[in-house]
């Protein structure tokens, strides 16, 4: 796994950005993240928003991939939401207690990605809306500027 490699943390983040383009519904959650502006997005607009913002969550989430050494995730159950189901799991990291989080996987792509993880209750997809949001009203709205920016932060 790549977690055990002892890959550098450049190479480490490159691998998870595979991974989560692997795993992930990553078009659905750049979509979502960026909200009612992804509609009114050029195509081409958008479709270089969401690389940046791929490689955006590949720095941001893979440097803290590290934490994941010598733990595991072990799935509790599914449960069927309709549009959606939900991966229940429990998740050991060394040195902390077990904690809940939940993977919302859909097939709207055409495969089982996930869209979201939930985790102790908290919304990944969520969260990153609000900063998205507040990333893109910094820019006075200016996706251009946004996925620019989102090349350099995570």
């Amino acid at each position: 796994m790549a977690i055990d490699s002892g890959m550098s943390e450049a190479k480490l983040i490159g691998r998870f950005e595979r991974i989560f383009a692997d795993y992930a519904d990553v078009n659905i959650i750049a979509r979502s993240a960026l909200g009612p502006a992804a509609r009114s997005a050029k195509p081409a607009e958008l479709e270089a928003y969401i690389a940046s913002f791929r490689g955006y969550i590949a720095r941001k989430y893979g440097k803290r991939f590290h934490k994941f050494i010598g733990g595991k995730i072990e799935v509790t159950g599914t449960t069927d939401r309709g549009k959606f189901f939900e991966v229940m799991t429990v998740t050991e990291l060394r040195g902390s207690a077990p904690f809940d989080v939940a993977f919302r996987v859909s097939d709207r792509s055409g495969r089982n990605l996930f869209f979201d993880i939930i985790i102790e209750g908290i919304s990944l997809l969520s969260s990153e809306r609000v900063e998205i949001g507040a990333l893109l009203d910094a820019r006075n709205g200016d996706i251009a500027k946004l996925t620019r920016d989102l090349a350099r932060l995570g």
